[in-house]
């Protein structure tokens, strides 16, 4: 299997009045023409992986090749295949949409002979064909959004680098954006993109969580879900109080949390969710409590990650 990038032993430490390891020994491939997701919290190290892998920055140690190219020994020739697209990507404002792809074009020494067709192509793939005379200080968050991803386009990278695109967008904006990066996959492009957001996680291909530095886990969002040791109920009942009181004491419960007014029980085992139910619904009836609510739900990428933490910190 042919792979767009690749890391190896990938390391980036940072001195300041004392040494900051960004991250540590990284290992993963991602195969050509898929979505991989990079997810994790603030200060995971998603930046300073995606800035080394677009050859912005060089490792402290380890290699990297993306297209094949090595980044430390040919990182030209890898660049030239590359779209990057940093987390806070600089349009110039006081240009319009087309200056901008224009401009942008000139920097990616994209030929004259094809500039302008290309810059049609990107007008139409992110809908913005009726704004091209339009200043980018005035368009609206997930419009710029739109126009960042095309200028990081306009030269047709083999491979698309994002850093947190979706941050900062309104629900419906972010929808759309990442529409357009399954279009950008079907197209035959290897995107790798940064999410702190678990929902878009299950979005990707691939995924790599990322946590402190270290890669805890890489694989399929299904692989890693389905490997959890727990099953997962959703319980809500009154008095709250005693239902809390009541789930933190049953044996079939390994921790809960709430969300919104429910609560989410994880329970011993995949597949023991209805011995949980019966176990907790039995009490809930002894106390004549008022249950609307007690149900198995799917585990998620969210689940995922919080037992993965648990598990680095030895508390699992």
């Amino acid at each position: 299997m042919e792979l767009a990038i690749k890391a190896d032993e990938l390391s980036k430490c940072y001195q300041s009045r004392k040494k900051i390891q960004a991250i540590k020994d990284l290992n993963f491939s991602i195969p050509n023409g898929i979505l991989f997701g990079l997810v994790g919290p603030d200060g995971a190290g998603k930046t300073t992986t995606l800035r080394i892998l677009s050859s912005v920055m060089k490792p402290s140690s380890g290699e990297a090749w993306v297209t094949g190219f090595n980044l430390k020994k040919n990182p030209e020739k890898a660049r030239r295949r590359i779209g990057y697209m940093p987390q806070n990507f600089s349009l110039y404002s006081d240009l319009t949409v087309l200056e901008n792809l224009n401009f942008f074009a000139d920097i990616q020494q994209v030929p004259g002979s094809e500039k302008q067709a290309r810059i049609t192509e990107m007008l139409e793939f992110i809908r913005l064909n009726e704004f091209g005379n339009r200043r980018a200080g005035k368009l609206s968050g997930g419009m710029k959004k739109k126009l960042a991803l095309a200028c990081a386009m306009v030269h047709n990278p083999q491979v698309l680098i994002l850093d947190e695109p979706s941050t900062g967008v309104d629900p419906v904006s972010r929808r759309e954006l990442w529409v357009l990066l399954a279009e950008v996959v079907q197209k035959g492009v290897t995107v790798m993109v940064s999410t702190p957001y678990m929902d878009e996680a299950e979005r990707c291909h691939q995924v790599g969580i990322l946590y402190q530095g270290s890669l805890l886990k890489t694989g399929t969002p299904e692989e890693i879900i389905s490997d959890l040791p727990f099953g997962v109920i959703e319980v809500k009942a009154k008095p709250r109080k005693l239902m809390r009181q009541i789930i933190s004491q049953s044996q079939d419960v390994l921790g809960w949390n709430p969300v919104g007014d429910r609560i989410r029980v994880l329970v011993s085992e995949n597949g023991a969710e209805s011995k949980a139910l019966r176990s907790l619904g039995r009490e809930f009836t002894t106390n004549k409590m008022e249950v609307s609510m007690m149900r198995p739900v799917r585990r998620t990428m969210e689940d995922a990650f919080v037992h993965l933490v648990k598990v680095q910190r030895g508390q699992a």
